[in-house]
């Protein structure tokens, strides 16, 4: 069975994670097929929206640990270039001329939590747990996530988040801003459908530029995006 799975209907995209039984922990396959499946879906007219969201019980739980201790020492260089490569997703996710929602579904872990926060708009279920997880295992953090906690709960967050590690629940992460909506876990799929059709429904192409404008806005001074969005 294919480590994600795609499914269209009427303008909205979803991709799903799909190592349930890992809690969806990220394989060379996923990632793979998920940067992939972003490129396609976002060349292609019909979509409107796309769905992101874990298989199972969990959103994603991040790294594969186990797969990274049997992959043995391969190399300073090597390891650097593998893991840029893998974290391509979240650059895909952030400059996509689509519009991305996280459904948060369960645990969003390390990188998932990385993976989540590159989402353009996130709704968790009521029961979903979050975690930075690299103190843990001895890690300083990947896949944007310093970046994207900086961001949007500040770096007071931040660093206690990543140096501290503890697990925070869906309440605490929309207090902190990083998910947009909280609802109840058995709603989340129809609240998370009816807002991807909502956006699949509105104007795609501005929606395209409001994201080059808002990417832009987190490092640009306020001339250059006066500018920017004059030309957009």
């Amino acid at each position: 069975m294919s480590d994600l799975i795609e499914a269209a209907l009427g303008g909205v995209v979803t991709l799903t994670l799909n190592r349930p039984e890992r809690l969806n922990a990220l394989s060379s396959d996923m990632l793979d097929g998920l940067v992939e499946a972003l490129r396609r879906y976002g060349r292609d007219p019909s979509t409107g929206a796309i769905v992101l969201t874990g298989a199972g019980r969990a959103f994603c739980a991040g790294g594969d640990v186990r797969a990274m201790a049997e992959q043995g020492d391969i190399g300073f260089e090597a390891r650097l270039e593998d893991l840029r490569a893998r974290q391509e997703v979240v650059e895909v996710l952030r400059t996509l001329p689509k519009v991305v929602i996280g459904m948060i579904n369960g645990p969003a872990f390390g990188a998932g939590l990385g993976i989540a926060l590159a989402c353009d708009l996130r709704i968790a279920g009521a029961g979903a747990r979050f975690g930075t997880a690299f103190a843990g295992v001895g890690f300083s953090g990947d896949f944007g996530g310093t970046y994207h906690v900086t961001h949007l709960a500040g770096p007071t967050r931040a660093r206690e988040l990543y140096l501290l590690g503890e697990p925070f629940d869906a309440a605490r992460a929309e207090a902190m801003g990083l998910v947009n909506r909280v609802v109840a876990d058995e709603a989340l799929l129809d609240a998370t459908m009816a807002l991807a059709r909502r956006i699949a429904e509105g104007p795609r192409i501005a929606y395209a530029y409001m994201k080059r404008n808002l990417l832009a806005a987190e490092t640009r001074p306020l001339s250059e995006i006066l500018d920017l969005e004059a030309m957009h």
